[in-house]
């Protein structure tokens, strides 16, 4: 027998070996491997049935919105805020409360706070706008703003503050950050922290010397020093 013909008989009997532990394998445990062959398939089509749920649910929240954004824009909160019968139309309230996890009803839950607040349920303002997953950039700071607004009106002061703060360093620029700083000044002056008061005033003086807040804030530290 050549060289050539014994490699191949022992490729072949190799071969025979490997598919014979295979089919020993599968006959041993036949069941296990299909229930997970099963699974895997229904996980995969879960999956999927998932990303079109989803998506449809995105679409339709993101289609009511048309109609609330109006009635906000009109400066009609109410409507904006429950819809209307009349017009057959949807709120903010109830796509928030229908379309959960879609960027809609993320969006819903800030323009249903301003709702509320306008319409003098600060309570309520507050719980919406605490639901609220704040976009990252500029974007973010107007509604972080206005959750120190909300806790302002509801007397938080010290919580307030903090808020400002935290809308000031979300986007470092020369407009939104030394206005930000002032009101977080404001703030602790008024929950009667003069330390943290002049601490927040002074950083607009000193790192934002160009802003149009300036002059504010050497009166708010004016104020400050007499009142100690």
């Amino acid at each position: 027998m050549s060289k050539k013909q014994v490699k191949e008989e022992l490729e072949q009997d190799i071969l025979l070996e490997t598919f014979s532990k295979a089919q020993n394998l599968y006959d041993n445990n036949k069941s296990a491997l299909i229930g997970a062959a099963i699974a895997l398939i229904v996980l995969i089509g879960g999956s999927v049935g998932y990303y079109y749920y989803s998506t449809a649910q995105e679409n339709e929240a993101q289609q009511l919105m048309a109609k609330a954004t109006q009635a906000y824009l009109n400066q009609d909160y109410q409507t904006a805020l429950t819809g209307s019968d009349t017009q057959f139309t949807v709120g903010f309230e109830q796509i928030v409360n229908n379309f959960p996890l879609t960027d809609a009803a993320n969006l819903a839950s800030y323009y249903a706070s301003v709702c509320e607040f306008n319409l003098g349920n600060t309570q309520e303002a507050l719980n919406y706008i605490t639901e609220y997953e704040v976009p990252e950039g500029i974007l973010g700071v107007a509604p972080i703003a206005f959750h120190g607004v909300i806790h302002t009106e509801l007397g938080n002061h010290e919580k307030a503050a903090d808020i400002y703060i935290k809308a000031a360093e979300w986007d470092k620029n020369e407009s939104t950050t030394p206005y930000n700083y002032l009101e977080a000044a404001r703030a602790y002056q008024d929950a009667g922290n003069t330390d943290k008061a002049r601490e927040y005033a002074q950083k607009v003086v000193d790192e934002h010397d160009q802003s149009s807040h300036v002059t504010t804030a050497e009166k708010l530290l004016g104020t400050l020093a007499v009142a100690q």
